[in-house]
């Protein structure tokens, strides 16, 4: 096996490492403490690829593959977890599935603007009681002539609040159960189509995570992704993809917990000598950088058997359940390495604490990846 990377996916990287640490490490902090879209920051990584960098260049993106995609979400989370989250959203959630499941002209009109950066997507999945049990869809659609007619609410939507479009999932024949579930293409203005809460978190707090709500929403039926009935896959197949974006992630937060560690550790002095001398220091250390090897690997095997074209549901889950608990870990050891400093705002750790704990839950919880593991296993 080739672990090189191609010239193209090494120099993807280093574009991602300098805008990161250019212009992105620099505000991180304030956009944490302000919760604060970065508005500018995502447009200027529309400019450059990174908002649609799986998708064609005819579209609107950067034309590149997985394993460049993976790079860069790893690159910008190191340096800001809640930009990376927002460009993993609209590259896994939104742009991949509008490209392979859209029209020509849903792609003209609503990847093409996404794709760019000029405009922001979300991906409109989770309710009140459909989370991990997804096929339990309460957002009801009806066919009224020329356009569905939309009926609803949706939990937790990353984006939501600054979304153009987005992709809504709707129950059209209850009879049918997963199968009657649709994809839509809502738009920003619609009549009914509305923000009704804005959430407060933890952490990634220049995200935002947003109810949405749809009251009696018209949506015309060129607006449709995919055909009726054809939801649910369309969901399914999407998550597999944005779980590869979220290890992505999980391993950028990870990074940054061990390079302030590492820093800290060579300079704080105890004893009358930097603590990166005493062994307990250094066994934390290398567990952490051990532990984000492998799911760095992890993440990059996943993406790169998306490129192939091949199945790749359980690697997804595989990378995405040992690189969000290898930033727990590896952010709670940041934080032990600092002492009573890592517990204090002044310290990027206690920030990289609160923003890695989400990608144990979003987009799949440890739980649910443990379960589709076990299913490939087992059968």
């Amino acid at each position: 096996m080739d672990f090189e990377l191609t010239e193209s996916q090494e120099l993807f990287r280093q574009a991602a490492r300098d805008i990161a640490d250019r212009e992105i490490a620099p505000s991180a902090a304030k956009t944490d403490e302000l919760a604060a879209f970065p508005r500018e920051t995502v447009a200027k990584l529309g400019e450059l690829g990174f908002m649609g960098v799986m998708v064609p260049q005819e579209y609107g993106g950067a034309g590149a593959d997985a394993v460049s995609y993976v790079l860069a979400v790893e690159e910008i989370s190191r340096a800001c977890a809640s930009t990376g989250v927002i460009m993993s959203v609209n590259n896994s959630l939104y742009c991949d599935p509008v490209l392979h499941f859209g029209t020509e002209d849903q792609k003209r009109r609503f990847l093409v603007p996404v794709a760019s950066g000029r405009a922001q997507g979300c991906f409109c999945l989770s309710e009140p009681n459909a989370g991990t049990d997804a096929a339990n869809q309460q957002t009801r659609a009806r066919r009224d002539g020329a356009a569905y007619v939309l009926n609803g609410s949706k939990n937790f939507i990353t984006n939501g609040l600054e979304a153009d479009f987005a992709i809504m999932f709707a129950q059209l024949d209850p009879a049918k159960g997963h199968k009657g579930i649709t994809a839509f293409l809502v738009e920003r203005g619609m009549p009914g189509f509305s923000v009704s809460k804005v959430e407060k978190k933890l952490g990634i707090r220049g995200s935002s995570c947003c109810q949405l709500l749809l009251e009696d929403v018209r949506v015309p039926a060129e607006n449709r992704l995919g055909a009726e009935g054809e939801g649910f896959r369309v969901a399914l197949g999407t998550l597999d993809g944005g779980r590869i974006g979220i290890a992505a992630q999980a391993v950028g937060i990870a990074q940054a917990a061990l390079d302030a560690s590492a820093a800290y550790a060579r300079e704080r002095q105890q004893f009358g000598q930097p603590i990166a001398k005493f062994q307990a220091i250094q066994f934390m250390l290398a567990d952490m950088a051990t532990e984000i090897e492998a799911a760095h690997l992890l993440t990059l095997r996943a993406a790169a058997l998306k490129d192939r074209g091949a199945t790749y549901s359980k690697e997804a889950s595989m990378a995405k359940l040992y690189a969000s608990e290898t930033a727990m870990r590896a952010t709670t050891k940041g934080i032990q390495v600092h002492g009573g400093y890592g517990y204090l705002k002044d310290f990027p750790v206690e920030r990289y604490f609160r923003d890695a704990k989400v990608t144990e839950i979003y987009e799949g919880t440890s739980e649910a990846q443990r379960m589709v593991i076990a299913k490939a296993l087992l059968g």
